[in-house]
């Protein structure tokens, strides 16, 4: 295999939609990035992590059905759908199943967005608008393999994707060329978050300091259930600090949650006294917040922060 793989150029969370004329807007697909680097003999499906993953798609195992060129490295999201929208628990259950084992599982789409190289010449160095024209003109969809729309207007596709609960827009300069193993502006995804009021059960530690705070909500019978853990967001240094000093005072041996997280080692349970707003993407079918972040903690009563609010 004479093409080596590459980590991709990646987008940074916008905070202002671009506007001009020389930017455009893609759907951002929830799915697994990944590059099909064809040679002109074996066709390989690589990860953003630089991990194959040729076996687990065997319909995108030869890119001659999908691609006239006598070389290409093709950049996009595999995607598998539920009930016509794009899911990323289903397409996880693709990703994480050996190639013996696909009998029965998701059909999956390759969303094919960019191309960075072709007929055995880099195209990287060239604007993401010629890049889109020389894939137009090689990429043969089928069944399996889509070429990804773009939309010039930016706030109705961020509008669109809000009311169909999608997971939100990337917005693309058409003068960038391709930057491996980049992130910056030129690229900018912009996603839809929701967001509820959580009770903290119990917390992780780096150190001394407090670094994840394990959420639950109450359901109609008083039980309080796990829903995930978070440890990014809003916070300073300072708001750990003080949160750890909280934490020190409500410390108890008992778990609260009615049944335990499945990593429950190094965990120091609370009593669930105290409660935080958090912004999440989504529901997993585990019922767990996917992609949860901490907003700010809240003087709302543990009791109040029960399902119904989700």
């Amino acid at each position: 295999m004479l093409l080596q793989p590459v980590a991709p150029f990646e987008p940074i969370a916008g905070v202002r939609l671009p506007e001009g004329d020389r930017w455009i807007a893609q759907l951002k697909w929830d799915g697994v990035r990944m590059l099909s680097y064809y040679d002109g003999a074996m066709t390989r499906l690589v990860n953003r992590r630089l991990h194959e993953r040729t076996a687990r798609y065997p319909e995108l195992a030869d890119a001659r059905t999908y691609c006239s060129a006598s070389s290409a490295i093709l950049d996009g999201e595999i995607v598998a759908f539920l009930d016509g929208k794009p899911s990323f628990q289903q397409v996880m259950r693709r990703d994480g199943t050996s190639s013996g084992r696909l009998r029965n599982l998701p059909a999956i789409s390759y969303m094919v967005f960019d191309v960075l190289h072709l007929n055995g010449q880099s195209v990287m160095h060239e604007p993401l608008a010629e890049r889109q024209r020389l894939l137009e003109r090689h990429l043969e969809p089928n069944d399996s393999v889509q070429l990804v729309t773009n939309f010039p207007d930016i706030p109705g596709l961020l509008a669109v994707t809000r009311e169909h609960r999608l997971e939100g827009i990337v917005a693309k300069d058409l003068e960038s060329g391709y930057a491996v193993g980049g992130k910056d502006k030129r690229w900018q995804k912009f996603k839809h978050y929701r967001d509820l009021i959580a009770v903290v059960g119990g917390v992780t530690f780096r150190g001394n300091i407090v670094n994840s705070l394990l959420l639950g909500l109450y359901d109609e019978a008083g039980r309080l259930h796990y829903i995930g853990n978070a440890g990014t967001g809003k916070w300073t240094q300072q708001d750990w600090r003080d949160f750890t000093e909280r934490t020190n005072e409500i410390g108890t041996p008992k778990c609260p949650f009615s049944a335990a997280p499945s990593r429950s080692l190094d965990i120091k349970w609370i009593q669930p006294q105290l409660t935080v707003k958090v912004a999440y993407l989504e529901w997993t079918t585990h019922r767990t917040l996917r992609q949860p972040v901490i907003q700010a903690l809240t003087a709302m009563e543990p009791g109040a922060c029960t399902f119904g609010q989700a």
